[in-house]
């Protein structure tokens, strides 16, 4: 004697080898002995066998089709043998009983479970309806994820999968048809699921990866800008008794700081900074500051830049020559003689602005050697004087002297600083990553540079000491000390900052590029204008929650827009690389990665790679490297050392403490697309 029963949602047939009132014990074919409750036996039979009987059933239930099953079904409840007998005729065989159950079994759509096993009832006539239509719809989902499968693994890629890569690679919806066919397709071909889109023309090229990546994760909606005017200034300025100059590079609109002089050789001597003004037009809330808000900052790579604010307001409050703009004017007094400050005043005012100076094509001439009279060369058509521009080099020297004395050591400018241009017509539009690079140098701590420097320093610090004097809360940057892994942090309080040497160190002097920046200068003018009253008269308010959450969303922006442009970078480092069909570098060893792998960096390229071969060599030694392949998918290249220049040279210390910045993360680009529940990479 045989039964058929139902264990655990299974159905099982064997021998029964005894039976009492209450349950049986049954063998299975494997041999397996099992307890068996009784109201869990659906069926006794003699024949066929166990494993006869469950491959025919299966077989057969298939045949049987649901709909004629369905009708002739009893509207009440019944038994599988009942629906046997109804569908295949009433002296229905073991087997016929057996496949009516199964069938019965897998189509909950039509058949819900009645009172006891084996038992059930018809479903509703419209939810079978609803069943059907979702069934169906289930079907032409799976053909059309087969069908974008197959395109994919024919080397094209459907544009419903174009249109939404970037968020099946990063941010996918695992349930889409879009994210299964990329699935369904890499597994088919057994390829890496960036290699399958790559083949399939998804991807265009490596630079159209990374900054179509680039706009998905930080610019979802675009770019553009709504068309918003620029509010007037309604102050009544005073016009302040200076011409003043800013210094820039050659690209910059964004002129949010100038510089002025008063006094020179009088033995007291006034330093202007001026700061453009659009915190005295905007107001918090308003249009164009809430997309300064959702911005917090310009972004910055190789030939392109997005601003912060539309260029239309960006123009109505850039410090521009030839014009009087708005400004918030720190005026600090000095001894001639000693540089001591003597006092400081600022001021809401409208500044001149005699000349707008671009370094790139000043740097070859206003020299050290220059400045101090070494070189006397007239340089006639440099329209700010010497001995202003003197002047300024003296006192950039002193306050960094000063600053590093706090710092407890000197800051080394022995890197240079790179700078990228790429060679095309206008930078009005992003690049297309075809463009020949060309890349630059300019010596750390050039004069023009440490001017502009220590001038915003002395301004950032001293707003940051007076708001913090007229208990006006704002946003300050400050690192507790220069110890290893010890951060620079955002906060309210007025804090050191020991990486600059300051007691303090507000940013406010780029409010158009900036948000921080823009926030501090709301909190500033109200302190010139309400001087001790500031406190109750300022935007922000003492534990303002809504500076917290400023602070939080730049911190995480400015993050993000830095990762942004030191990819960018790096990109065009090894276009450039290939460009120049550079297969050695000179570099230096920077850091054991073990494995037997060092971290170098290149002696003339903005490049950071590990590389084999320098087993033995200490810290800083000074190797020649043979360059392996490229990967501009993941901005990496390794290499091998092939020969040792010269003795091992210790690497700078800023070089130790800037490490953790300069080094982008290479290798494998993580994505989102989950073939066996693991992270898929693009490996190299």
């Amino acid at each position: 004697m045989y039964a058929f029963f139902e264990e655990a949602g299974k159905f099982m047939a064997g021998r029964i080898m005894s039976e009492a009132e209450s349950s049986a014990q049954v063998e299975l074919d494997s041999g397996k002995r099992v307890k068996v409750k009784s109201a869990y036996l659906l069926l006794k039979f003699d024949k066929p066998s166990p494993a006869v009987l469950m491959s025919e059933a299966a077989a057969l239930s298939q045949s049987i089709e649901l709909e004629l099953a369905y009708e002739c079904a009893s509207d009440e409840e019944f038994g599988f043998g009942d629906l046997a007998k109804d569908y295949f005729s009433a002296n229905a065989s073991t087997t016929e009983q057996v496949a009516a159950l199964l069938r019965l079994h897998e189509a909950p759509h039509y058949f819900r479970r009645g009172s006891a096993k084996g038992r059930f009832r018809k479903a509703p006539a419209e939810i079978v309806q609803q069943a059907l239509l979702a069934i169906e719809k289930k079907k032409q989902i799976q053909a059309q994820i087969d069908a974008w499968s197959a395109e994919l693994m024919a080397g094209s890629c459907p544009a419903p999968i174009r249109e939404q890569l970037y968020k099946i690679l990063f941010r996918p919806d695992k349930n889409t048809p879009e994210y299964k066919a990329v699935v369904e397709a890499s597994k088919s071909s057994q390829t890496a699921p960036l290699d399958l889109l790559q083949n399939a023309g998804a991807i265009a090229s490596a630079w159209d990866f990374h900054w179509q990546r680039f706009l998905f994760d930080l610019f979802p909606k675009g770019t553009g800008f709504p068309a918003l005017q620029a509010p007037a200034i309604q102050d009544e300025l005073p016009l302040a008794p200076v011409q003043a100059f800013s210094i820039d590079d050659s690209h910059t609109t964004e002129i949010d700081d100038a510089l002025s002089l008063q006094g020179l050789g009088t033995g007291t001597v006034t330093v202007g900074i001026h700061i453009a003004a659009p915190g005295l037009a905007l107001t918090p809330g308003s249009p164009i500051d809430q997309l300064g808000r959702a911005r917090l900052s310009t972004v910055y790579m190789p030939g392109y830049k997005i601003t912060m604010l539309p260029d239309s307001v960006v123009q109505t409050y850039t410090l521009i020559e030839g014009r009087d703009c708005p400004a918030v004017s720190l005026y600090v007094t000095f001894s001639e003689d000693t540089l001591e400050v003597q006092k400081t005043e600022t001021r809401l005012e409208r500044v001149p602005i005699l000349v707008n100076l671009r370094h790139d094509q000043l740097d070859d001439r206003i020299t050290r050697e220059w400045l101090e009279g070494e070189d006397l060369s007239d340089h006639a058509d440099v329209p700010v004087s010497r001995a202003t521009l003197a002047f300024y080099w003296r006192l950039a020297q002193t306050l960094k002297a000063r600053r590093e004395v706090v710092r407890g050591k000197p800051e080394n400018f022995n890197r240079p600083d790179y700078s990228f241009k790429l060679d095309r017509a206008s930078n009005d539009a992003p690049p297309t990553g075809e463009e020949t690079v060309l890349i630059g140098t300019r010596k750390r701590g050039a004069p023009l540079d440490l001017m502009v420097a220590e001038a915003m320093i002395l301004a950032n610090s001293t707003w940051g000491q007076w708001m913090a004097q007229l208990g006006v809360p704002g946003i300050y940057r400050s690192q507790a000390s220069l110890a290893p892994g010890v951060k620079v942090r955002m906060g309210t309080k007025a804090l050191p900052h020991a990486g600059i040497g300051v007691p303090s160190y507000a940013w406010s002097t780029s409010p158009l590029r900036r948000y921080t920046d823009l926030v501090n200068q709301w909190q500033i003018i109200a302190c010139a204008k309400h001087g001790a009253t500031a406190a109750l008269a300022a935007p922000f308010k003492p534990k303002d929650a809504e500076l917290f959450s400023i602070i939080s969303g730049f911190d995480a922006a400015y993050s993000a827009y830095n990762s942004v442009q030191s990819s960018m970078e790096r990109y065009w480092t090894l276009r450039h690389v290939q460009q120049q069909s550079m297969d050695e570098l000179d570099a230096s060893l920077v850091k054991e990665m073990g494995g037997g792998s060092w971290l170098v960096r290149a002696d003339t390229l903005p490049l950071m790679f590990s590389v084999m071969g320098a087993q033995g060599l200490a810290r800083g030694a000074h190797v020649r490297v043979k360059l392996g392949e490229i990967d501009l998918m993941a901005l990496d290249v390794s290499g091998t050392v092939i020969a040792h220049l010269d003795a091992d040279n210790p690497v700078d210390s800023d070089a130790e403490e800037a490490e953790e910045d300069d080094v982008l993360p290479a290798g494998p680009v993580t994505i989102a697309v989950d073939l066996q529940d693991s992270t898929q990479s693009h490996e190299n």
